[in-house]
């Protein structure tokens, strides 16, 4: 279904993968092979199942409200518009959960900020420029990872979304899409960013609140919540907790 020859780069060390820039994983783009996919393939197979028990996988307590299930779904496709920061929070879950995570052609992904909001390093692919084989790539990491982001440079055809979506359901990886997708669980967009930390005429930026908004596949209203991403301790919450616990601020999106 999709071809092998001009492959990945983050799965091109002969190391388990990890990061771009300071651990084990990526060499130079296009220079992998299919033997390497099994290589990796099996690697990871060592160290987890490829099946989790559940067709759900959790993602952040404060996005997790907002979600068809209160979860993300293996085998489904997400979209999340414009905001790296709102796909890193969505990530945060699974890759706790010890899900591995790929990440295709975002090379402003930054692995500093990814650390802060919880991401697992040690269990993270990077990707930053798969070039114009980024189906390719996004297809082949697909057969290793437990979730799967990718940028398309342009916009996909109805066959390259179709041939992807009976791969990721046949393999029961998650794809998250930053930018619009066709045949999405959700979509995800961020809204009224409000930044904190700024006096008269100084100071620093240290905190941002955000409203997120998810539309649902299945109909029905979207819905949001008014979120700290992050407030002054690097946190991400709702901006009103419910009796000392943070919970998500829910509510119907209007338009």
């Amino acid at each position: 279904m999709f071809e092998y020859e001009e492959m990945l780069p983050a799965v091109a060390s002969s190391a388990p993968p990890t990061l771009r820039g300071g651990a084990n994983a990526a060499a130079e783009p296009r220079q992998g092979s299919l033997e390497t996919v099994r290589d990796l393939q099996a690697r990871i197979g060592q160290m987890q199942a490829k099946k989790l028990d559940t067709r759900d996988l959790p993602t952040h307590p404060a996005i997790a409200g907002l979600l068809p299930g209160g979860s993300l779904k293996q085998g489904a496709a997400y979209s999340v518009t414009a905001s790296v920061t709102l796909l890193m929070v969505l990530l945060a879950g699974p890759s706790a959960a010890g899900s591995w995570c790929g990440v295709v052609g975002i090379p402003e992904f930054g692995i500093e900020a990814a650390s802060r909001y919880g991401i697992d390093l040690e269990r993270l692919v990077l990707v930053p420029d798969p070039g114009e084989q980024w189906l390719t790539v996004t297809a082949a990491v697909a057969d290793v990872m437990g979730v799967v982001v990718t940028r398309p440079p342009k916009r996909a055809t109805d066959a390259t979304v179709s041939r992807l979506a009976a791969r990721l359901r046949q393999r029961g990886v998650t794809l998250i899409v930053l930018g619009p997708w066709p045949q999405t669980e959700a979509m995800l967009s961020l809204s009224d960013n409000r930044w904190s930390g700024i006096g008269d005429g100084h100071g620093f930026l240290a905190a941002r609140q955000a409203t997120v908004t998810v539309t649902s596949r299945v109909g029905g209203r979207p819905r949001s919540a008014d979120l700290w991403l992050p407030d002054q301790g690097e946190s991400v919450r709702s901006v009103r907790p419910l009796y000392g616990v943070p919970q998500p601020v829910l509510r119907e999106a209007t338009g």
